[in-house]
């Protein structure tokens, strides 16, 4: 139950929230709860531009949202414009069609009072396992009722993807012998070569910051991604390691590190949300055994899903993630492919000129990122 001295009323049908403990438990017990809805997020966010507030539905169901909002500049406009955006969320069991369209009304109105351009959802409503991968129809009763819902409220697909719509998860529900056992041949071979080859795993503390943003630096330039600023990922370490949410792993060759992943820990779930890794001794394969040491540790603390975190869009050898898409599917997991970020245009004229300008925007934001990561680690 939520502490009243917790909540302000909004209207008959939500709250906000303003209390850690109760918003984790809160969502926890969500289907499909995700660590970007977590506190946590929204305190990293508010640092870096965004105004988080948390939104808890009790009638006609549960539901809940963290609503990031962020003022947007414009020439020649003295209102301040706002986008806001609800990261995997909204959290709702989305088949209870009262729920789903008394959220959907209020996140509409909540926009067009805040005088949003548009506000964006990216809620994980599985379409299709890896079976139907390829087609990018929705394939199940679930998705096609919130499909349809969306676009009959003139919600859009949105063309900026800002978290990966596929995914990859591994079912931790099982022995380490049946975990080992649903990798590829290759995989386990890897894994075990890597323990031959003399790499050790050890977890990191937030002394090792530095030298992960350094190795995930460098792992950018070589893979042709682009990232933000130190202090940025040195924030969303901290704050979830500090809650007990997340750790670094970090593989050593002779007590030189070589790779490393943050693992993160919510509701029963685990998060492989960056990764980092040297060109020095990847003959030994360092990444294998760093991912059955994640497994390991998640299962250790009670975790039934794994999730990768990121497959190709195109299921082919020409998509940019095509590679680490093998890799994990090596490891025994199973795509997952969701309903994807939707946009509503709450004011269509300057959501059309964002759209149009922000592309722009983003490639030389990503040029200069380039540039500036390259200056960090030389």
């Amino acid at each position: 139950m939520v502490d009243p001295q917790a909540t302000r009323v909004i209207s008959s049908m939500y709250t906000t929230i303003k209390d850690s403990s109760i918003w984790n438990h809160l969502i926890a017990s969500m289907p499909d709860p995700h660590i970007l809805q977590s506190w946590e997020w929204g305190r990293v966010k508010n640092q870096f531009g965004w105004l988080p507030t948390y939104y808890h539905w009790q009638t006609p169901g549960k539901a809940a949202a963290l609503v990031l909002e962020r003022r947007v500049a414009a020439a020649g406009i003295s209102t301040p414009l706002r986008i806001l955006y609800v990261p995997k969320g909204p959290l709702l069991d989305w088949g209870h069609t009262a729920l789903r369209q008394q959220v959907l009304d209020d996140l509409q109105l909540m926009a067009r009072e805040r005088g949003a351009i548009f506000i964006k959802i990216d809620p994980d409503i599985v379409v299709g396992p890896e079976t139907t991968i390829s087609n990018i129809e929705v394939t199940n009763t679930l998705g096609q009722a919130a499909k349809a819902d969306l676009l009959l409220r003139s919600w859009r697909y949105s063309q900026d993807q800002i978290q990966f719509r596929n995914t990859v998860f591994l079912n931790l529900m099982a022995s380490e012998e049946e975990l080992l056992g649903r990798m590829k041949p290759k995989a386990r071979y890897n894994i075990r070569l890597a323990e031959r080859k003399g790499v050790h795993i050890r977890l990191g503390d937030p002394g090792d910051y530095p030298l992960l943003y350094r190795m995930y630096a460098e792992t950018s330039i070589r893979d042709g991604f682009v990232i933000r600023e130190e202090s940025y990922y040195q924030t969303v370490w901290d704050t979830f390691s500090r809650k007990g949410m997340a750790e670094p792993l970090i593989a050593e060759v002779d007590n030189q590190p070589v790779a490393a992943l943050i693992l993160f820990y919510f509701a029963g779930k685990a998060w492989f949300l960056y990764g980092m890794s040297r060109t020095q001794h990847r003959e030994k394969m360092p990444n294998y055994l760093l991912q059955w040491e994640a497994i390991r540790r998640a299962k250790e603390k009670g975790c039934q899903v794994y999730d990768l975190w990121g497959a190709p869009n195109k299921f082919d050898e020409t998509d940019p993630l095509w590679g680490v898409y093998r890799f994990k599917a090596g490891l025994g997991g199973q795509v997952i492919h969701t309903i994807g970020a939707w946009d509503l245009p709450v004011r269509p004229l300057l959501y059309q000129l964002y759209t149009q300008i922000l592309p722009r925007i983003l490639n030389m934001m990503r040029r200069r990122g380039i540039e500036l990561t390259k200056e960090s680690v030389t």
